[in-house]
């Protein structure tokens, strides 16, 4: 009967070992971080207004970017014209493109406005409207491609390199997620870009040699109808090859938050979904559900006092305030963390001091990202007029002890003479 008892008794306690080892298990999962899975090869998400990269995956590898150089076609191109300058399409331009790229089947001496090329450029993604713009832009399409490394090279981005306008696959035709992020980064800071970039559809008006063409947006997230519609979405531009995979850069805002998110090598599912869609609503989803901002000051906010040494009685004491507000990208779990700040005061600060005068500065390091603002006088402090009737009573008194001693010297000498 013993032997039975100490059987059960194992028994149990093998159980409940098991049970807790699971519950373990269990309880680890829901305390990780909560990162994101994706199946595209190469991603990034990235905050535009501090630039902290919330997710990283593979993002400095260098890959092609297929149809996603655009984005930098355009932008150059926005940069260089105005909208209604009108533009001939030569047959140079239009003879280049491969079997299989997609095209709005621009004709020779075919006439556009710069406008409606660069909606056909990235609504549509037409590599035909990419050589029109590039070679009217530079001259030629090999000058504009030479316009495009520049800007490369202005943007301090170490892991691109563009051989041609639109994201023909070719060896040296590459960029990382990273890169990418930043063009694009740099491209919304034009309204123009943001409006067309961001466009569901577009339609060209009849030209001199075709009817009226209308194009809908490559960009799924953008459109209502779509199994991937994102309405935070605000532009984007897709890119394919069999090579580069499945691409897209976009832009989404929501809750005064606008992050960048770059899909590099995506896929096609079998049952025809494709990665890039997914991944980035994935990403937009992690982002703004584990992000927030958090107001750490206010414009006159008080961060600290000093006492000025040479200021009268009733103003020595100074109060230092924020110039700026300050707002930091954090975790939500830590929107209730009390934030210090480093506080650099400007060398010998004295009276007199005027409202308003710049102090010094208050510097936030929170995960990596250092916020700042100008701290400034709350009020004027006033040099004290008993220092200063001290100093002078000590320059007379010097004066006096100089006189004297030159004096006197002076006497002694003479007199020393008068002996001789």
């Amino acid at each position: 009967m013993k032997i039975h008892v100490r059987k059960i008794f194992i028994l149990f306690f093998l159980i409940i070992t098991v049970l807790f080892t699971n519950l373990k298990i269990v309880y680890a999962t829901d305390n990780d971080t909560n990162t994101p899975e994706i199946t595209s090869g190469a991603a990034i998400l990235i905050d535009n207004k501090t630039n902290r990269i919330l997710y990283d995956k593979n993002a400095s590898e260098r890959m092609f970017p297929a149809s996603t150089t655009k984005i930098m076609t355009a932008i150059l191109v926005l940069e260089n014209c105005e909208l209604d300058e009108t533009v001939t399409a030569s047959y140079d331009a239009l003879m280049h493109i491969p079997e299989g790229y997609v095209t709005a089947e621009i004709q020779g001496e075919e006439q556009f406005t710069v406008e409606q090329l660069l909606e056909m450029l990235l609504v549509h993604s037409a590599n035909d409207a990419a050589n029109v713009l590039a070679e009217y832009v530079g001259g030629s399409i090999e000058s504009f491609v030479s316009m495009m490394n520049t800007k490369v090279n202005e943007l301090e981005l170490t892991d691109t390199h563009f051989t041609n306008p639109y994201g023909l696959q070719e060896d040296n035709h590459y960029t990382t997620a990273y890169d990418l992020a930043k063009i694009m980064q740099y491209c919304i800071q034009n309204d123009d870009f943001r409006r067309i970039a961001g466009s569901v559809s577009c339609s060209i008006p009849a030209t001199n040699k075709s009817g009226v063409r209308s194009y809908t947006s490559t960009n799924q997230l953008v459109l209502p109808d779509s199994p991937n519609y994102y309405s935070y979405v605000t532009v984007g531009k897709t890119g394919f090859t069999t090579e580069a995979g499945r691409c897209l850069v976009s832009c989404a805002y929501r809750n005064d938050i606008e992050l960048t998110c770059v899909i590099l090598g995506g896929t096609l599912s079998s049952d025809g979904i494709s990665s890039r869609f997914i991944d980035s609503i994935t990403l937009y989803e992690y982002g703004f559900n584990h992000f927030s901002l958090k107001n750490i000051a206010n414009p006159g906010d008080i961060i600290t006092s000093i006492e000025v040494t040479n200021a009268t009685l009733s103003t020595k004491l100074l109060d230092l305030a924020f110039v700026n507000s300050i707002h930091a990208l954090v975790n939500n779990s830590d929107l209730e963390t009390n934030y210090i700040p480093e506080i650099q005061l400007n060398d010998d600060i004295s009276a007199p001091i005027a409202e308003g005068d710049v102090l010094g500065k208050a510097i936030y390091t929170i995960d990596g990202i250092s916020y700042e603002s100008d701290i400034v006088a709350t009020h004027n402090v006033e040099s004290s007029q008993l220092l200063q009737l001290i100093l002078q009573i000590a320059g007379l008194f010097v004066a006096v002890i100089i006189t004297f001693t030159i004096f006197f010297t002076t006497k002694k000498k003479h007199n020393q003479e008068n002996i001789f």
